[in-house]
């Protein structure tokens, strides 16, 4: 008996700071995921690095603009003879050389591809944001999973409640006929196991609420030991909203618009190469400034300064690179072909896990209509049960059983309306619409 006093308040304990709490909606649990999941912000930056490439900046359209400047300071001994016959030594004699140069170099024609390789540029980002997007995703589709989880062991707990305050009952009940002789202790002692497993089974989901909500802060990035409730009151997709999202098949999925991505890229790739069979014609001007300063009294000057512009064309052309370019062009049209092949088999992938997911969350919604008229009959069941318990016209192990039936109907009725939720979700994610629906 002291046993069971135990359970039972530590389970009555747990159950009033469950519901000591605030409310988390999906929308804001979404949010607090979207600003702070760590997977998201890594991949955000991604995205900003890969829009960084698309500059002008990135992509060899500017010139080239470079200064250059030297200073040279010489000294050395000097013997000299001239053709007369006259010689002399000269000791520490210094120069300074002094230059600096302004140059410019622009390529009109660029070998490497230059407009490609821009276009290029811009379809990366283009894919890295459909990367991002199927990040987000997944992410918000693991969100799902576990807030509905956490909502789905809430209801459990409430379901458990109740049946546990009929377990109480029951107990309170033949401990009183025993009291007065109208029960023996063999009534009494299956009352408290049954008692004992009810608060058993309440305290285990109670651990599962809180291992529930440890995810949910994980995946959210949540740093605070707040408690708080989840939403269980939702609604389901119409079946002519389902069947609207399936006739527009995978056209929206990502995975599917990232292959396509795939298959630009290497028409992109190909026309790099062949462009590399083109020469490199560029624009060249410089500005130069030289000055010598020299102490030799023999040398025809002392100081001299010039200066001056030049400009021109220049023309770079790999007529043949060993043959490089030859494999270059004929690997760019297998990665092309690989590319459409990958394509046709996501198509087929994403079709077949389209078709399975209609088909599955239609078999929930079924399984959940069923379930419920389930818990409408035990019910029933159960009320009728227990009014031929109040007046002793069946056993405690027939009431027990019409219990634990209405609470396997409970439970089995609450899993199923949150696998069908679940369900719903990865249909949605699969016609790429999860970040578009409004839970």
């Amino acid at each position: 008996m002291k046993k069971f006093i135990k359970v039972f308040l530590l389970s009555l304990f747990f159950s009033i700071n469950f519901y000591a709490q605030k409310e988390l909606t999906i929308s804001e649990a979404i949010e607090a995921t979207l600003k702070n999941n760590f997977d998201i912000k890594i991949s955000k930056n991604i995205e900003k690095i890969s829009k960084n490439n698309t500059s002008i900046l990135n992509n060899n359209y500017l010139p080239l603009i470079q200064i250059g400047s030297e200073l040279n300071n010489i000294t050395q001994n000097i013997e000299i003879e001239t053709p007369n016959g006259i010689s002399g030594t000269l000791n520490d004699t210094k120069t300074d050389n002094n230059s600096a140069i302004l140059s410019f170099n622009y390529n009109l024609i660029d070998s490497n591809g230059r407009k490609y390789n821009y276009q290029k540029s811009k379809e990366l980002y283009s894919k890295t944001k459909l990367e991002v997007r199927d990040i987000i995703e997944n992410t918000v589709l693991q969100l799902y999973s576990i807030y509905f989880e956490l909502s789905r062991l809430a209801e459990q707990h409430k379901i458990i409640i109740k049946s546990l305050d009929i377990s109480k009952k029951r107990l309170e009940r033949k401990l009183l006929e025993f009291e007065y002789g109208q029960s023996n202790n063999l009534e009494v002692l299956n009352a408290e196991v049954d008692m004992n497993n009810d608060s058993i089974r309440l305290l285990n989901t109670m651990k599962k609420l809180v291992n529930a909500k440890s995810d949910l802060n994980l995946i959210m990035n949540y740093q605070s030991t707040d408690n708080y409730l989840t939403n269980t009151d939702f609604k389901f997709l119409s079946r002519s909203e389902l069947s609207k999202l399936y006739s527009n098949g995978i056209n929206n999925n990502t995975t599917f618009l990232i292959q396509e991505k795939e298959v630009v890229i290497s028409n992109i790739n190909q026309k790099i190469t062949r462009f590399s069979y083109l020469p490199t014609i560029g624009l060249i001007g410089s500005y130069g400034w030289n000055e010598s300063i020299n102490d030799n009294p023999y040398a025809f000057y002392n100081k001299s300064i010039s200066d001056g512009f030049s400009a021109g064309i220049n023309l770079r052309w790999d007529v043949f690179r060993g043959g490089k370019k030859i494999i270059a062009n004929k690997n760019s049209k297998l990665s092309i072909e690989n590319s459409k092949i990958l394509k046709e088999s996501t198509i087929l992938k994403l079709k077949n896990e389209l078709k399975n997911a209609y088909d599955t969350h239609f078999n929930n919604l079924y399984i959940l209509a069923v379930q419920k008229k389930n818990v409408v009959t035990n019910m029933n069941n159960f009320e009728r049960n227990l009014e031929k318990y109040n007046i002793g016209t069946i056993s405690s192990i027939e009431f027990r059983r019409a219990q634990l039936n209405l609470l396997n109907a409970n439970l089995e009725y609450n899993s199923a309306k949150y696998q069908t939720k679940l369900s719903e979700a990865f249909f949605l994610k699969i016609c790429g619409e999860i970040l578009n629906y409004d839970y």
